[in-house]
């Protein structure tokens, strides 16, 4: 069986466009505001030790977020359609056309069908662990997709939890699991 996944980025974008279709320019004001001040947050809080991380959602929330209004300003949108945003159909014409080659990919191989994954992006969140010796360091945050949480927090400790991995060197668990991309609440 072959396996399509959303990727981060299509998660990010195709948010933001379902977020702001039918909003006015006020409403997509604020939101550029709201994204400007989470990748503000973003940019001062610790690194992290994968490319999918709190900044780059936020960076690529808060571009969507801009590209829209000064999309509705040139265009004179009264209020955001998707549907007349040529940017926005050429995003989802790339995610159906790599989804039509994994078909034909699965065709050709003999696999049954093409399972799609829609997969999301977690924060997993770190706390010192009982008796820690470093309570006052900030815990590290990680992002990953994955199918739930508990495989989220599976794939943190696989990955990160080993002898000289980022939890053990600072003597953190696991503190945390939350939903990042799409928001709760949003269906692709």
């Amino acid at each position: 069986m072959l396996i399509y996944e959303y990727l981060p980025h299509e998660l990010a974008r195709l948010g933001v466009v379902a977020k702001a279709a039918g909003l006015d320019h006020r409403r997509i004001a604020a939101q550029v505001c709201l994204a400007r001040e989470r990748a503000g947050r973003a940019r001062t809080a610790p690194p992290e030790p994968h490319r999918l991380s709190e900044v780059f959602i936020a960076e690529l929330r808060r571009l969507q977020w801009e590209r829209i209004a000064g999309l509705m300003e040139k265009e004179r949108m009264a209020a955001y359609a998707p549907a007349r945003d040529s940017r926005a159909i050429r995003y989802e014409e790339r995610r159906l056309q790599r989804l039509m080659t994994d078909v034909a990919e699965a065709e050709r191989s003999g696999v049954a069908a093409v399972e799609i994954w829609r997969h999301r992006v977690y924060r997993i969140d770190a706390a010192p662990a009982a008796g820690s010796s470093s309570p006052d360091m900030p815990a590290p945050a990680v992002h990953l997709m994955a199918a739930s949480p508990d495989e989220a927090a599976a794939r943190a400790w696989a990955i990160h939890g080993g002898d000289g991995g980022l939890y053990q060197r600072g003597g953190y668990r696991i503190a945390s699991v939350t939903q990042i991309l799409p928001e709760p609440g949003e269906l692709f």
